[in-house]
């Protein structure tokens, strides 16, 4: 087999995305420009704002007003030459009282004015407007209007109310003047204040729109990021992962930008190769293991062919060993000592022992190999042929044997017999002075069929619970008790292979054990069995 090839160095993730931008950073520095472009054009746009509400307030509270105040001022002194030159001719006195309710009206709107200069653009030079013209309509009243009402009419080729006439129309040029000047300095305010107006909703909608120029920027830079920092790289490294997915295992995972995806597709990477070089060693692993496996079935096969050789060559021999040496005691026993038929005796027992334990070794070695098919059956029926194999044992031993309703199990049913015959078997054979009652319980136990087989034996000490497992361990000497000690070895293989495990309990009894068993003697096994139907 070809060595593996040596995984790669695994390289920092870290260091190999040093010098890119994390896509944090991008949206920071995209956030920030549009936060920056934001924050001038809202700047740009209150200032506007701003203006064009001055603007607005100016024309609208204290210009528009102020024209409006000083037409009513130049309606008063038209209405004051009129009333007064009435007068002059008619001589009525009604007229008196028209000239000076506009009079009245002229100090009115002058108080007006007055009140709005303040607020005026050019308030210094309004005010020494409206002086002018209060001064100039104060030379017309007093040289004229209030001089011509104050007393009667004036008769006709009075060579003084001509005079007086003729004055009062220059001082009324003079208001006219005045009042002209100022009409024209409220007239330019105005078309200034519009001017300033129209602008100022000029830059707010220049404002406006530039602010949704940096919202559609904004939008498109931060698309742009998703799309080449964040989609792309992404679809990149998904289509790599794919192709490792697909088959291609030596396919390389790395994407440049940005940081966290060069990390993260390095971390993938070298994923990617641990888990390449871990599956080279299963597939080498699982090669060695079939290779492992096919001896093990050669030497299974050559274990076979031995245990068949053991079977008939081996047996033969011990036969006639045992057969002519019985032979020889019997044709020659009288003319042998007591010593002699002692060895004669040995040799038979060694003979037959030999052939017990070959038949042992050969059942240990069949368990799972041959006719060891597992189905579902009824325990009853292996429990019934074992009592039935045990039945001159248990009749000579006086033993009582007990049991539960067994279930139906998953098994085979010559293994299960020789189970149940093992326990019961080696029940009645290491019993105390009483005679041995025997009981098979049995329970549910999770997903599995608990058995037990209690007695009132002699025990077993708590530090031999798992040497009696083994084969060929023996507690006592082959004088005291019969047998090769295989027997729990024996149901422990039968019982592993049915999926199950078998144990000594010490413990306190369950109901399973004799009534009058005590603590310190009798022996309790208990073993698991599948069920052979699904548990309800």
């Amino acid at each position: 087999m070809s060595a593996l090839p040596r995984p790669r160095p695994l390289s920092s993730p870290t260091a190999s995305g040093t010098g890119r931008l994390p896509v944090g950073r991008w949206f920071l520095i995209a956030g920030t420009a549009a936060a920056l472009a934001s924050a001038t054009v809202i700047a740009v746009t209150a200032g506007s704002v701003a203006r064009t509400s001055e603007a607005r307030e100016t024309l609208v509270e204290v210009i528009d007003p102020a024209t409006l105040r000083v037409l009513e001022l130049s309606e008063a002194l038209t209405a004051q030459t009129s009333a007064a030159r009435a007068y002059a001719g008619t001589g009525d006195t009604e007229l008196r009282d028209d000239y000076r309710e506009a009079v009245a009206a002229e100090a009115a709107a002058l108080a007006a004015l007055e009140r709005l200069v303040p607020r005026m653009p050019e308030g210094p030079a309004v005010r020494v407007e409206l002086g002018t013209l209060r001064a100039a309509a104060g030379t017309w009243r007093r040289e004229y209007g209030d001089a011509v009402t104050a007393g009667p009419p004036p008769e006709e080729d009075d060579p003084a109310a001509e005079e007086r006439a003729r004055t009062g129309t220059e001082r009324f040029h003079a208001v006219q003047s005045a009042l002209a000047g100022l009409r024209g300095h409220l007239t330019a305010l105005h078309t200034e204040a519009t001017g300033r107006l129209e602008r100022g909703w000029q830059m707010l909608y220049a404002a406006l729109g530039a602010m949704a120029a940096v919202l559609a920027l904004s939008a498109a830079g931060f698309a742009l990021i998703v799309r080449h920092a964040v989609l792309r790289p992404v679809a990149t490294l998904t289509g790599q992962v794919r192709a490792v997915a697909q088959g291609d295992f030596e396919h390389r995972l790395h994407v440049e930008r940005p940081a966290e995806l060069a990390e993260l597709s390095g971390h993938v990477d070298a994923m990617r190769r641990r888990i390449v070089s871990e599956w080279l060693r299963a597939t080498q692993a699982q090669e060695q293991l079939a290779e492992h496996a096919a001896e093990l079935r050669r030497s299974n096969a050559e274990l076979e062919q031995f245990a068949y050789v053991a079977s008939h060559d081996l047996q033969e021999p011990l036969r006639k060993v045992a057969s002519f040496t019985q032979l020889l005691e019997q044709r020659y026993g009288g003319h042998l000592d007591e010593q002699a038929r002692q060895y004669i005796s040995f040799a038979v027992d060694g003979a037959k022992r030999m052939q017990a334990l070959i038949g042992d070794l050969l059942d240990f070695s069949r368990v799972g190999r041959i006719g060891g098919e597992r189905v579902p059956l009824d325990a009853s029926a292996p429990l019934a042929e074992a009592l039935e194999n045990l039945a001159t044992q248990i009749e000579e031993s006086g033993a009582t044997v007990t049991w539960d309703e067994p279930p139906v199990v998953l098994g085979n049913r010559a293994q299960l017999t020789q189970l149940f015959q093992n326990l019961i078997g080696n029940a009645v054979k290491f019993r105390s002075e009483e005679a041995p009652r025997v009981h098979i319980g049995v329970r549910r136990a999770g997903d599995m069929w608990e058995f037990s087989c209690s007695d009132n034996g002699i025990g077993i000490e708590d530090k031999y619970s798992d040497r009696i497992f083994l084969i060929f361990q023996r507690l006592h000497g082959r004088d005291a008790y019969q047998g090769t000690g295989i027997g729990l070895a024996l149901c422990k293989k039968i019982v592993e292979y049915h999926g199950g495990r078998i144990w000594v309990d010490n413990g306190e009894p369950d109901g399973g054990r004799p009534p009058d068993s005590t603590a310190g003697r009798g022996t309790t096994f208990r073993w698991t069995l599948p069920p052979g139907e699904p548990h309800e």
